[in-house]
């Protein structure tokens, strides 16, 4: 294939533009206690402006950190926020750029899904992918991405492709999601602590006031059960307790989903 990059749109505004800056601010965001534990299959993290939701993420993202040896391919699902899809897209290109870099896209493995189509403006503005990308440089350094924007489709639908990419020890499944979006922070966190409970039980029933990233994470919840996947959540927070004003927030939730025999 020839070579063709997704550039980074959100890079001075979601996170610093600076390739020096953007790395020395992630390195601070992940230098939190060392994990010590099983390497998580699955990550949910919120994809904010990283003043916002930056060490909510680094909370999951570091739980990998140990093994990024082992991690050779990261299947990345979030919402398209700006352009109508219908069911999961990849942006057709062969590798995605950030200031840290470029990430190798697993084209031989979207190949193998012939429901996995490409769409390159679903993609050309979206941040709920980019903002995650600098993170994996860091703690998965050699680890190709499967760049998944979706949007309407049903559990079923994104779970089998979730099922079809799952792979072994060697793949991490990750969703990109925020959680409530502007309401009052004490209202705001009861209906995150709600959403949570939901997410852990693997309720597939999750809507768009709930998290903007609602069809990727019911699809993580249909295929779960065949997969005897714990979801727990590690870090809850909002806007209201990182960078933002109380009386409008957005919820921010960071997950890791254990297989059984792990």
């Amino acid at each position: 294939m020839e070579v063709t990059i997704r550039r980074p749109t959100v890079a001075g505004t979601f996170y610093p533009a600076a390739r020096s800056e953007l790395a020395n601010m992630v390195d601070a965001l992940l230098a939190i206690p060392a994990y010590v534990g099983p390497c998580p299959k699955v990550l949910i993290v919120p994809h904010a402006g990283y003043i916002y939701s930056g060490p909510i993420a680094a909370s999951a993202f570091a739980r990998i950190a140990p093994y990024s040896d082992q991690i050779e391919r990261v299947v990345l699902v979030g919402p398209a926020h700006r352009v109508a899809v219908a069911g999961l897209v990849w942006p057709g290109v062969s590798r995605l750029a950030t200031p840290l870099g470029e990430l190798e896209v697993d084209v031989d493995a979207i190949a193998g899904v012939p429901e996995l189509g490409a769409n390159v403006a679903a993609h050309a503005r979206e941040h709920s992918l980019e903002v995650e990308l600098p993170f994996l440089q860091r703690v998965a350094p050699h680890a190709k991405v499967v760049p998944l924007v979706v949007g309407r489709a049903r559990p079923d639908e994104v779970g089998r492709i979730l099922e079809a990419l799952w792979g072994g020890p060697e793949t991490l499944i990750l969703i990109s999601s925020d959680l409530s979006h502007y309401e009052p922070y004490r209202i705001g966190r009861a209906h995150d602590e709600r959403t949570v409970a939901r997410i852990v039980d693997g309720d597939p029933t999750l809507d768009g006031s709930d998290a903007c990233g609602a069809v990727a994470i019911n699809g993580l919840s249909w295929v779960a059960r065949a997969k005897q996947l714990r979801v727990e959540l590690i870090d809850l927070r909002s806007s209201g307790d990182t960078a933002g004003k109380r009386d409008d927030v957005v919820g921010y939730g960071a997950f890791v989903g254990h297989e059984a025999s792990s």
